[in-house]
């Protein structure tokens, strides 16, 4: 009798494996199994202009679903909406040229303002720039101040990078180098 049990539990948790979801009815009394999670969720709520803090901790979702439009789109929307974590997402999408073109002006232009609205790893970000001279005007000693207010609050890569005596190699030894060069 139980190995019965475990063959027809078996075939029911295979079946249920590749059984499809119920079908979204949306009519004028409303939605019936809405997408709440994956892509769709996220497009919807878009659409809708919902943008919350859920719904924003969720954009890195559409990159890993391999749409790097949408997850622009949403983080766009975050932050401007004022959350500095999208700023940041905002800043590495331009930089890497996801959902668009490669943009360091962009992408220093997001962490300036990630940086400006208290956010430890967008000061973190916006004095690598600074000291870099990457997307923004060059300018090490200001640089330097952002990642000491990062290190300030905590952020330890940035006490990293103070304890190097602000030797970038040592926070990106790996770096994209290329990016990095001046264009003159």
């Amino acid at each position: 009798m139980r190995r019965l049990t475990r063959i027809l539990a078996a075939v029911f948790l295979a079946g249920a494996a590749h059984a499809e979801p119920p079908a979204t009815v949306e009519d004028e009394l409303g939605i019936l199994n809405p997408q709440d999670t994956g892509r769709e969720m996220l497009a919807r709520k878009i659409e809708m202009g919902v943008i919350d803090s859920v719904t924003c901790s969720l954009g890195i979702n559409a990159t890993k679903y391999d749409d790097p439009e949408l997850s622009k789109k949403l983080a766009r929307r975050c932050a401007d909406a004022g959350y500095t974590k999208a700023m940041t997402w905002m800043s590495q999408l331009e930089n890497n040229g996801l959902g668009g073109e490669y943009n360091p002006d962009a992408s220093a232009e997001w962490d300036r303002r990630a940086a400006e609205a208290g956010d430890p790893a967008g000061r973190f970000n916006h004095g690598m720039n600074l000291m870099r001279g990457h997307g923004i005007a060059k300018n090490e000693a200001l640089g330097r101040r952002f990642v000491d207010q990062a290190a300030e609050e905590g952020l330890e890569i940035a006490k990293r990078l103070q304890g190097a005596d602000y030797d970038l190699e040592e926070v990106t030894p790996d770096a994209d180098n290329w990016k990095y060069a001046p264009l003159f």
